[in-house]
């Protein structure tokens, strides 16, 4: 490839987005990006006052659009070398009641762009998918007997008894496993059937039209700039409005769900490299620290990094479709992209809480997106 690349991010206002294209432009590349500022994400007169829209503002080529309208992706890809798309839906919880909408603007929205890149003259060589951990449900286990397995979604009636742990059919607990990307595809929820569906679409029209590919499974992300005003994804920000706020945290389950945890910063370098690298074409590659961390110790290390205390309430409360474990496998990442993140959690949750206490939080949505997920049955009080 050329030095200079002339990039299109879908979704590049958001919380990835705008951290990826201003490192793409201090790096030399031209970048436009196609985003319709949801106010889920941005909030009202988003354009005014989103701090993510903010900081790409006159610094890319803007253009207000919508994933799910073929004339906004016929402008956007234009005179274009690389897409990145980054834009969906991402709420696990709420893709399993708002399903019409997660599946028209994740696996619609894709396969509009792919359309569009089939029948339409156009430049693009390479498409970068940003899709998630969240396609392999509950990952790699091992069984004491039977060696690996991949276990189905915990069962409810379990969950309600305060058995948290995945255990097999025969009732012995299992021990969680990094999880490679040759694991078992098993989605646990909405969410990650579109973005299975994203995959296999990218890995099917890619290779029909002869253009390269790069499938980017993040795990949980998480860093300055996440939405404070969306509560429907990252408990960082969930918990960090709690606190803030000096209201209880609800931690779900025992305290125990662990999750891979990875610093913006360093998705934003991988994402980088696989732009680059024609050693990383057409793989798919997981996106993580490799480290799992539990989500009362999330709550334990946002509380030291605000100086400030508030009740630590471990309910036992479970959401159908949430994932107990969740590590990361990172031969990949490191031999594809040779890359290894660099942001400890630590570090990451200093850089995130300096930030967020600079932030004003506007109206907590948080006990609203519970009452809605109970109405529909999703979300089960212990």
């Amino acid at each position: 490839m050329d030095n200079s690349q002339k990039i299109l991010i879908s979704g590049g206002a958001g919380f990835i987005g705008s951290s990826l294209a201003l490192r793409l432009i201090e790096l030399g590349h031209s970048v436009r990006v196609l985003d319709n500022l949801s106010v889920q994400i941005h909030g009202k007169d988003a354009e005014k006052s989103s701090p993510l829209y903010l900081l790409i503002k006159d610094k890319v080529e803007f253009i207000k659009g919508d994933v799910t309208n073929r004339s906004d992706w016929e402008k956007a890809i234009e005179g274009i070398d690389v897409i990145v798309h980054l834009a969906a839906e991402t709420g696990t919880g709420q893709s399993m009641y708002r399903i019409e909408k997660y599946s028209h603007v994740n696996s619609d929205g894709t396969a509009l762009m792919y359309d569009v890149l089939v029948n339409r003259p156009n430049s693009v060589r390479k498409v970068i998918l940003a899709s998630s951990r969240a396609v392999y449900g509950e990952g790699k286990y091992e069984h004491p007997d039977l060696g690996i397995v991949y276990p189905k979604s915990r069962n409810p009636k379990d969950m309600e008894a305060g058995i948290f742990d995945l255990i097999g059919d025969d009732r012995k607990i299992l021990k969680p496993l990094p999880t490679d990307e040759d694991s078992k595809i098993s989605p646990a929820s909405v969410y990650a059937v579109t973005k299975f569906n994203q995959e296999q679409l990218t890995e099917t029209v890619c290779d029909s039209i002869g253009i390269d590919y790069v499938i980017l499974r993040y795990q949980n992300v998480y860093g300055a700039g996440q939405s404070m005003k969306n509560p429907y994804t990252g408990i960082l920000s969930v918990f960090s409005t709690q606190i803030i706020s000096g209201k209880k945290i609800n931690v779900f389950e025992d305290g125990l769900p662990s999750r891979d945890f990875v610093e913006v910063s360093d998705v934003v370098e991988a994402t980088v490299k696989s732009i680059f690298s024609e050693k990383a074409n057409r793989s798919i590659i997981n996106v993580g620290t490799g480290k799992p961390t539990t989500v009362v110790d999330v709550a334990e290390a946002l509380m030291n990094a605000f100086g400030k205390r508030t009740e630590l309430e471990i309910s036992g409360d479970f959401r159908i479709g949430d994932i107990r474990y969740n590590v990361a496998d990172l031969t990949k990442m490191k031999q594809l992209l040779d890359f290894e993140p660099k942001i400890d959690f630590e570090e990451g949750i200093k850089k995130y809480t300096d930030w967020a206490v600079r932030q004003q939080l506007g109206e907590n949505l948080y006990e609203q997106s519970l009452r809605e997920m109970n109405e529909k049955g999703l979300f089960r009080k212990s």
